[in-house]
């Protein structure tokens, strides 16, 4: 037993100090990052911020919506190939730059990718998918690092994401030992997961995403952090930490764009949100829950929001708020433009 006495934080622990600024408007901030990836030898411009791979987010509704702010989505594992094909067929088709394929780690798992890249790669609207989303709940499996190389064995100018890990060994050993480019960051901060009480198992995520990002920056690579987002505050911190990316499930939630039908009951307007690990997600996509395992994730009633442009308006506009308090005139720049202040309350809730 061994326990670590350093203090982890997470997005509510902290606020961002302001300082002189030379910028007078949101305007002139710039939200788009141009990145190399040196294991794919690829390179990617766009606003870093992606939908999550759940089922009531990582769709192509939401595609529609993200791609038109050069956001990317990252699609649900439950597409087929033949869903793709549809998809690169329609009116805004599919650029590549803006969507992740998701997959798991089995045999079937990486049939079903092959699958998908030579279907979109062969349609009528020819597609070279550029992003392959590696995502399991338990990062530390060793099988997710043979998976990825064998992923980037087969693929190799595709940009690899694999996770979801929290800590800075296994951050290096995905990049180094798996060639992946991206590494996914989070366990449990998300609002429909479970995880942290089933298992006892997590990181505060803002502790996590400085952890990690420093271990991946160090090999070359990158992160995402992947939950805990409950504001456009929280974005912020993210990126100050040393995200390069943020990805986003349930504040994307709830929308026109996202599937389900509308809820009423007493006279408010929800639609479900749930988690890929909850009851509602393992008897949609497998029938049942297995009998080896416990539900680690829950199902939400969220209240309507209307259309998910505004959601991403107010989110982009309050991350150039962030940049304009700490002049920082590009999102690439957060990181060093941001000192933490450590605070035990936020937010005035007198009238919430």
């Amino acid at each position: 037993m061994k326990i670590e006495n350093e203090i982890k934080l997470d997005f509510g622990d902290v606020l961002i100090r302001p300082k002189r600024s030379t910028m007078s408007s949101r305007s002139e901030v710039n939200l788009e990052r141009t990145m190399t990836f040196p294991n794919s030898n690829q390179t990617w411009t766009g606003v870093p911020i992606i939908a999550a791979n759940m089922d009531t987010v990582g769709t192509y509704n939401v595609y529609k919506v993200l791609s038109q702010h050069k956001m990317i989505t990252a699609f649900h594992k439950f597409y087929t190939p033949e869903d793709f094909n549809l998809m690169s067929v329609t009116k805004e088709g599919l650029d590549p730059d803006y969507f992740m394929i998701s997959t798991g780690i089995s045999d079937n798992d990486f049939l079903r990718l092959s699958s998908i890249i030579e279907t979109l790669k062969n349609a009528a609207n020819s597609v070279d998918v550029k992003f392959i989303c590696i995502d399991v709940a338990n990062g530390y499996m060793n099988k997710l690092c043979d998976f990825c190389l064998k992923v980037r064995n087969a693929f190799p100018d595709k940009i690899i994401v694999a996770g979801n890990v929290v800590s800075r060994e296994i951050s290096e050993d995905l990049i180094l030992r798996g060639k992946a480019d991206i590494v996914k960051v989070g366990i449990g901060p998300g609002s429909a997961c479970l995880t942290r009480t089933k298992t006892g198992i997590g990181m505060p995520q803002l502790s996590a995403i400085m952890e990690c990002s420093d271990a991946a920056h160090g090999v070359n690579g990158y992160i995402i952090g992947d939950g805990g987002i409950t504001c456009p505050g929280d974005v912020s911190k993210g990126f100050g930490g040393g995200a390069d990316f943020i990805m986003i499930g349930g504040q994307f939630a709830g929308h026109d764009e996202n599937p389900g039908e509308i809820i009423e009951e007493n006279g408010q307007k929800f639609k479900l949100f749930y988690g890929m690990s909850s009851d509602t997600a393992m008897k949609t996509h497998y029938g049942k829950v297995a009998n080896y395992r416990s539900s680690e994730g829950r199902t939400i009633k969220i209240k309507y929001k209307g259309a998910l442009e505004n959601t991403i308006l107010d989110y982009l506009g309050g991350i150039r708020s962030t940049c304009t308090y700490i002049n920082s005139k590009q999102i690439k720049d957060l990181p060093k433009c941001c000192t933490f202040v450590r605070v035990n309350r936020q937010l005035n809730t007198i009238y919430a």
